[in-house]
């Protein structure tokens, strides 16, 4: 590592530090005002931030700071170098002291197998008394956290709109040597070979493909969008999975992408171009109870809920969300997530499908707010995800009825996902005469014993 990028790094974790921003967000500010930084160095400063950031529990740890209180960046970066990268005193950056090297030799010899649980699976404690409190043991726990110390693979995902799986492994290969492979359970996915910047390479520009986590492909299939449906993603964001159900439904029927933010909607409208797509209506909301939510209620065949989360399973990616979310956040989080769950499940006609879903492992934000609504909406029931899954000719192990992916388990970002099914208006209206009877039975008994 050079001077200058040294400088940049401990420039920029001193601003990813507080935690006030997302650190992809600090990292591209700091490039745009340092135009001087080459594409070597940018990627070199990148790899070391976001690195340090996966492992900040166990280099604040290794570093030797007071409860609460981080040690210095400097500090941070010599136990980064020290027992992340393994380099060795002698290779250790110029700017460090001899004091400095004396305290690299002292780190590596404490042994992180003494440190807490939360140092060794590198996650903050609220997060580990969480998923405690949830019944997961200390291996499980380990588990998850070394887990998410790994950088993500690059997904992308086949327009199958404009293009065969197989003829974009073939573009790639010939046009810049990029290698891929097949992903396993989506059948539009690839899994790249490295890091290349798919954004410059044709297939990308005119369409062809998208960059999308496995993981975030196998929420279309549950979905099972198909020709000619009405559907809705009720919290599109930029359109990824908006996308994917366009191309399931064949360009035909009628999609509708729904979210608050005009931000996050501006941005799918490039993405969209590319595509092809014909039949995605954008529709900005003030929430989740907007005008036009009501206004097509009881009239969609699929709603997607792709859920606002603390976005736990994205770790690999977004190693900062860890520092920067809480036990209070995800709370607060779950109150809107079963508010946005019930708001959308309104749209849902009899016979259609409901999928609820989180790009999170936590229970609060997953299970627990699909077993609250299915015991206020009766006319709702749970299908088995594996059962979907393998009528769309995907095998997945999977412990019970949810989706439940996890980064050392199927090397997709830890996505929940819940299928429901509006019940049939036949079926509604037997249950319903049927819970009357049964309701008439009970005054009766009560009036007999009386």
């Amino acid at each position: 590592m050079t001077p200058k990028q040294l400088s940049a790094t401990l420039d920029i974790l001193n601003s990813a530090l507080g935690f006030t921003a997302p650190a992809d967000a600090v990292v591209s500010r700091h490039f745009r005002e340092n135009k001087d930084l080459g594409h070597k160095d940018r990627a070199i400063i990148a790899e070391t931030v976001f690195g340090m950031l996966r492992h900040l529990p166990q280099l604040e740890w290794l570093a030797g700071g007071e409860a609460g209180k981080l040690p210095s960046t400097r500090e941070l970066l010599l136990a980064y170098f020290t027992r992340i990268k393994h380099l060795n005193v002698r290779e250790l950056p110029p700017v460090f002291t001899d004091e400095d090297k004396t305290r690299a030799g002292q780190m590596k010899g404490m042994a992180l197998r003494d440190a807490p649980l939360n140092v060794r699976a590198a996650i903050p404690q609220w997060l580990v008394d969480t998923l405690v409190a949830e019944g997961q043991d200390e291996a499980a726990i380990l588990a998850l956290g070394q887990a998410m110390l790994q950088a993500a693979p690059l997904d992308i995902r086949v327009n199958s709109i404009k293009a065969k799986r197989d003829a974009v492994a073939a573009e790639l290969k010939a046009a810049g040597d990029i290698n891929t492979a097949p992903t396993p359970y989506s059948p539009w996915g690839l899994r790249v070979e490295g890091k290349p910047a798919i954004n410059k390479y044709k297939c990308f520009i005119e369409g062809r493909v998208e960059v999308q986590d496995e993981g975030s492909q196998l929420l279309g299939l549950l979905c099972g969008a198909k020709r000619g449906q009405m559907v809705a993603d009720f919290c599109a964001g930029a359109g990824g999975k908006t996308l994917l159900l366009g191309a399931m439904m064949q360009n035909t029927g009628r999609l509708y992408a729904f979210d608050v933010s005009e931000k996050r909607l501006a941005n799918l409208k490039p993405r969209l171009a590319r595509s092809g797509l014909s039949n995605v209506n954008p529709q900005l909301i003030a929430s989740e109870n907007d005008q036009k939510i009501k206004r097509l209620a009881g009239k969609m065949d699929v709603v997607l809920v792709d859920s606002p989360c603390s976005g736990m399973g994205t770790l690999r990616r977004n190693p900062d969300l860890k520092m920067r979310q809480n036990a209070t956040s995800v709370q607060e989080l779950n109150a809107k997530q079963r508010s946005i769950l019930q708001s959308a499940a309104r749209l849902v006609k009899h016979g259609g499908r409901l999928v609820y879903a989180t790009c999170s492992f936590l229970q609060s934000e997953n299970q627990a707010i699909v077993e609250a609504f299915l015991a206020q909406n009766p006319d709702f029931e749970l299908l088995d995800a594996r059962e979907v899954l393998s009528k769309e000719r995907v095998t997945i192990e999977l412990p019970d009825q949810y989706l439940q992916l996890m980064p050392h388990l199927h090397n997709t970002d830890a996505f929940f996902a819940a299928v429901l099914q509006r019940i049939s208006a036949e079926r509604a209206a037997a249950k319903e005469a049927g819970a009357m009877l049964s309701a008439e039975d009970e005054v009766a008994d009560e009036a007999d014993e009386a």
